[in-house]
């Protein structure tokens, strides 16, 4: 993870903040600011990210079999 803020950070921010989430990762593709990411969690959270992120990837690609073919 990048130190300092990000070009997201203040989305991703707000939306720990509304959501009273432990952690929150958020992608953006295209955006008004490009493309980019930015993470806000504890570091003992962010630990399991790496985890977390390669289980969203298999499901995504899991739910687009089809479209690999």
């Amino acid at each position: 993870m990048a130190l300092g803020p990000g070009k997201y950070d203040d989305i991703c921010t707000y939306t720990q903040q509304q959501s009273k989430a432990a952690g929150v990762v958020l992608i953006i593709i295209g955006g008004d600011k490009g493309s980019g990411y930015s993470v806000r969690c504890a570091p003992a959270l962010a630990l399991k990210l790496p985890d977390v992120l390669r289980q969203v990837a298999d499901k995504i690609q899991k739910d687009n079999a089809p479209l690999y073919n």
